[in-house]
């Protein structure tokens, strides 16, 4: 008999009726009463024991964590919670649990930090079952509204030999010996004796590969994984993670302004139509987190309020100098109540001042645009002005930045200046070059970091707890 997943059998329209499930123990209680989930929905089914008839060694390996296989007659439930239980006919176990050497009790409410120690198994408990189902279907989410709108899916390498950032905090890829490296006459390492013959790495973006596609098939996206060897161990930043990077040919900013406002907009209510009980469950987590915390760090809004509150508001558009001028004259900024005093246009703003003009003085997500040119990448089109680039960065409660984007320079003469004045070596992007050497056109595109997305979606505070084994400084386990 094939068994059925605990979600279809909880959704059932009818009883009585023959079934089998399969799954794993969260409880057992009173030698009657098995908690039984199978990862498909957050709610377990009861499945009742007839413990009278059921040999005494088979129910002592009814334990937290055991995989067990019932069979046996879906009925109404008496209890209050659910619609359905199983009366147990047979019960099978699958894979004994030891119950005092499981790291995963549910009575003993282990912290993140635990639950981080022990990533394989954290996924069977409701908090990290809820959060990867959600992550799984915004992944979808993302194909599914790039594919609606006739996007082609991109995948650009993950070991490549430029750093689109510009920041060299990048993981090196080598088959080079350390006990004996080839050196050049200058003691430089010889890579020209490596496996691909020159100096590579991990890619830290797609987008430059990503935009020579888009200049011969319109539009394109990636959606992969990206690495970055920043040595931070914050709550915010892992080392590697996942990126989505649509480029459009064609579109200016204000169209990749319109185009990441829908693209958000559309993913975020996929998912909250799709995984309403999971995003009720992290909703309730949430509230309970932040009742130990002082009134003042506590959100403002509960989870659901808080997705909803970008779906139901048109981001403000503001530039950069505009919100410069409202961040030098707030309160917070005057009675020196930010840790970064913003003084004078050209401050790099921090996730303090973009989360003060999204959720203190818009009180909507904002996108701010063209930013001055010398805090942003040598890619971004230079505006009339000579001193901002058309950039643009997505603002969301609770968060801050959530994506990046800008109108690509697609004149080769100003690219090449730009390249030259950070001592960018033209060789090494001549093939960059060229999509502005032959047929050039504005183009523009945008990056979001997927672990920040799903991080905003779930109410979770740390990006290690929204990726299923999270890589970060001196932490590389599993």
């Amino acid at each position: 008999m094939r068994h059925t997943r605990v979600k279809d059998l909880l959704n059932s329209t009818t009883a009585l009726h023959e079934v089998n499930a399969k799954g794993w123990v969260r409880t057992f209680r009173n030698n009657q009463f098995i908690a039984l989930n199978d990862g498909s929905t957050i709610n377990n089914i009861q499945c009742v024991v007839d413990f009278e008839n059921t040999p005494d060694e088979t129910l002592k390996r009814i334990t937290t964590g055991a995989a067990i296989s019932v069979t046996g007659t879906l009925v109404e439930s008496k209890g209050a919670g659910q619609k359905f239980e199983i009366q147990v006919a047979k019960l099978e176990i699958l894979g004994d649990s030891d119950a005092e050497k499981f790291p995963i009790q549910p009575k003993n409410k282990p912290s993140l930090d635990y639950l981080r120690e022990n990533a394989h198994l954290r996924v069977r408990t409701n908090m990290f079952g809820a959060i990867m189902r959600v992550r799984s279907v915004l992944s979808f989410a993302v194909h599914s509204y790039f594919q609606e709108k006739g996007f082609v899916y991109v995948n650009t390498p993950i070991v490549t030999g430029s750093d689109a950032e510009g920041a060299g905090e990048m993981f090196k890829v080598t088959a080079l010996p350390f006990d004996g490296t080839p050196r050049t006459e200058d003691g430089k390492v010889n890579y020209k004796e490596d496996f691909f013959g020159k100096e590579t790495n991990l890619t830290v973006s797609g987008q430059l590969e990503a935009e020579t596609y888009a200049m011969a098939l319109g539009q394109v996206y990636t959606f992969g994984p990206t690495f970055r060897a920043e040595n931070s161990n914050t709550s915010r930043h892992l080392a590697e993670f996942w990126m989505i990077e649509p480029e459009v040919a064609f579109n200016d900013l204000n169209d990749n302004m319109d185009l990441a406002e829908d693209f958000i907009q559309y993913v975020i209510k996929y998912t909250m139509e799709k995984c309403p009980e999971d995003l009720k469950f992290l909703e309730t987590r949430l509230l309970d987190e932040e009742k130990s915390k002082p009134q003042a760090e506590r959100s403002e809004m509960a989870l659901l309020d808080k997705l909803n509150f970008v779906l139901e508001n048109n981001f403000k558009r503001v530039s950069y100098t505009e919100a410069i001028d409202i961040l030098r004259e707030c309160t917070p900024n005057k009675k020196k109540k930010f840790n970064y005093i913003i003084n004078e246009w050209g401050a790099d703003l921090q996730s303090e001042h973009e989360r003060y003009l999204v959720e203190k003085h818009f009180k909507c997500p904002v996108i701010l645009f063209d930013y001055p040119a010398n805090i942003k990448a040598f890619y971004m089109r230079l505006n009339e002005d000579g001193k901002t680039v058309r950039a643009m960065d997505i603002l969301f409660p609770g968060i801050g930045e959530i994506v990046g984007g800008s109108q690509r320079e697609e004149r080769f003469d100003v690219l090449v200046e730009k390249m030259k004045a950070l001592g960018i070596d033209e060789e090494e992007l001549w093939w960059y070059l060229d999509t502005r050497r032959f047929g050039s056109a504005v183009h523009s595109g945008f990056g979001l970091g997927f672990e920040r997305l799903v991080l905003f979606v779930t109410g979770m505070t740390n990006i290690r707890d929204v990726i299923p084994f999270p890589r970060t400084p001196l932490n590389a386990e599993f």
